[in-house]
């Protein structure tokens, strides 16, 4: 036994169970894989039903929380009193390996923030938004006249969508519309449409993702958050779910021991390298600080940017190793002609299919 090879012990300690669970997953699947999609379908589609015309807080909050956030782990809490709403986050939702100085929690404040906006305009508020000293935001509720955004119709349909695109470019006018859309005062964007260009970043996530994968801590952490089935979706109402990455749904202990067998830097690299040059392009976020308020004014300004996208057809994901791992950020900010800016968020884009949408929890679970 101690002569075998690693890929002979995993097949002779393991195998049986690999085997094993892939025969039940099979029939999971035929069975009880089909009816529990069914049933996540629903729970998806009464999540995203469109707002009524008159809107309450409720429903409102529902839409702030159909923001993007960094592993779906929906860092934010609502204090509602009277007609004021704050935003605060939620520091128990951490992810202290891959966000060590909660700059994704902050950003994906500001995301919520950006929902809550749009939303509470459309549904005829008037909508004044304050920064607190504790990081929290403020939103001033009044009565005012409809004022309806394109792209609130489109709150509910925004994804992150992790899958290859067609690799068809974006019109010149489309690309015009979301530079003004991901720009906002004390907020840059920066388009990358030239392949030279994102090659590099290319080359670089797939460094931060080597960096990264090395890292056992980084590993569980990501591994902790993932949902393997639509019931374990459902029932945590947060996370990665399976199905919404283009991954089969497993049964929870088959998942997890498959997870534990096949996700290798390798294959993920590879996976990375194909989907960002199926993409048109990357949209690269940065703040004029690296703090929470403008941290959040990113947030702010890549939700408009994500939900013009998905206004203009397109789909969008992230593709964050690049600055997630402090010591390649220089590299990205030299490309993009920023040598002294600490890049916040990249995002690759293009024309692709609709994925299964993530799960949320329900709004009375988010509110203080």
């Amino acid at each position: 036994m101690k002569n075998l090879s690693r890929r002979q012990c995993l097949l002779g300690s393991g195998g049986v169970i690999v085997v094993a669970g892939v025969i039940g997953a099979t029939a999971w699947n035929r069975n009880s894989g089909a009816s529990a999609m069914a049933d996540y379908d629903n729970y998806v589609a009464t999540l995203r039903t469109a707002l009524g015309p008159e809107a309450g807080l409720s429903n409102l909050i529902r839409y702030a929380t159909l923001a993007a956030n960094g592993h779906n782990t929906q860092p934010w809490r609502f204090q509602v009193r009277g007609n004021d709403v704050r935003l605060l986050p939620d520091f128990g939702r951490r992810t202290p390996i891959v966000d060590p100085d909660d700059h994704h929690l902050f950003v994906s404040l500001g995301c919520a923030a950006e929902n809550l906006f749009v939303a509470a305009r459309a549904a005829g508020r008037s909508c004044e938004v304050a920064s607190e000293p504790d990081g929290s935001l403020r939103f001033q509720l009044g009565t005012g006249a409809v004022s309806r955004d394109p792209v609130f119709d489109v709150i509910a349909k925004r994804q992150s969508t992790r899958a290859l695109y067609d690799g068809r470019p974006v019109p010149g006018r489309d690309l015009d519309a979301l530079a003004r859309a991901g720009t906002r005062p004390g907020v840059r964007l920066f388009l990358l449409t030239d392949r030279q260009q994102m090659d590099k970043v290319r080359e670089l996530a797939i460094a931060g993702n080597n960096v990264q994968l090395a890292d056992p801590a980084f590993v569980a952490e990501l591994k902790s958050w993932l949902r393997f089935n639509p019931s374990a979706a459902m029932t945590s109402g947060d996370g990665l779910f399976a199905a919404s990455t283009g991954n089969p749904v497993l049964p929870d202990w088959i998942g997890r021991r498959a997870f534990d067998l096949f996700f290798t830097a390798r294959t993920e690299n590879d996976k990375l390298a194909r989907e960002l040059e199926s993409s048109a392009a990357l949209a690269v976020f940065v703040g004029d600080a690296a703090d929470p308020a403008n941290w959040i004014e990113v947030g702010r300004a890549c939700q408009r940017f994500l939900l013009t996208a998905t206004w203009l057809g397109l789909k969008c994901a992230f593709i964050n190793q690049p600055v997630e791992v402090a010591r390649l950020r220089p590299e990205l900010a030299a490309l993009i002609g920023e040598p002294h800016k600490r890049p916040d968020l990249v995002v690759r884009f293009g024309y692709g299919p609709a994925m299964p949408y993530a799960p949320r929890r329900p709004v009375d679970t988010v509110l203080v």
